[in-house]
């Protein structure tokens, strides 16, 4: 029997079935809370490097919160977007200003239509590089405005991801998506906060 092992061990290696698989590339994580979090997911979908995007609610206090819990406030947490990205591809600072182009950073407690504490703006970094970076972006931010950032920047605790129909929503349901984002007036006060995308 072992010399049976032996055996299909070297017709293996000899045909290259046992060929060095390169190890998967590091990948980095990112919190971000801007509101609706169909929106936040969408736009950063649409961002080079990013692998992958999550909705869910983190920044509060209850354990295994439901949508429920969370959209009718006293949770603390707010709705959120965990982003799993490829540094190699896209940095952390791009992922800050794609957040910060696409949210009301004058807005305490509310993005757009949707109001409470649950719908604030955040960045939960993970590390101090990622405090840092936010930090100074915030700061770049402010020079731009009269009025004060209310966006918070606070450490990254337990993510808790949302139930599946909240999952990618903007590709699942893209007509009550385009519908709810047009009605809620997003882009038009992205625009007028940050001029025309182009």
């Amino acid at each position: 029997m072992k010399r049976l092992l032996i055996l299909a061990v070297a017709v293996a290696a000899a045909t290259g079935a046992l060929a060095q698989t390169n190890p998967p590339a590091a990948t980095a994580k990112a919190i971000f809370a801007g509101g609706c979090f169909w929106c936040v997911e969408s736009d950063f979908d649409k961002v080079p490097g990013v692998i992958s995007t999550t909705s869910g609610y983190t920044g509060g206090h209850k354990a295994n919160p439901t949508y429920e819990q969370v959209s009718h406030g006293g949770t603390g947490h707010a709705e959120a977007v965990e982003i799993v990205f490829d540094p190699a591809k896209v940095t952390y600072q791009k992922l800050l200003d794609v957040f910060w182009h696409n949210i009301d950073p004058l807005a305490k407690d509310y993005q757009f239509c949707d109001h409470g504490d649950q719908y604030r703006s955040a960045i939960f970094y993970q590390g101090d590089e990622q405090r840092r970076l936010a930090e100074a972006s915030k700061t770049t931010v402010q020079a731009r405005f009269k009025q004060p950032v209310q966006t918070q920047i606070v450490p990254a605790g337990q993510f808790y991801p949302a139930e599946d129909y909240h999952q990618d929503y903007h590709h699942k349901n893209p007509i009550r998506y385009k519908f709810y984002r047009f009605n809620c007036g997003r882009d038009a006060r992205l625009q007028e906060l940050w001029g025309k995308v182009e």
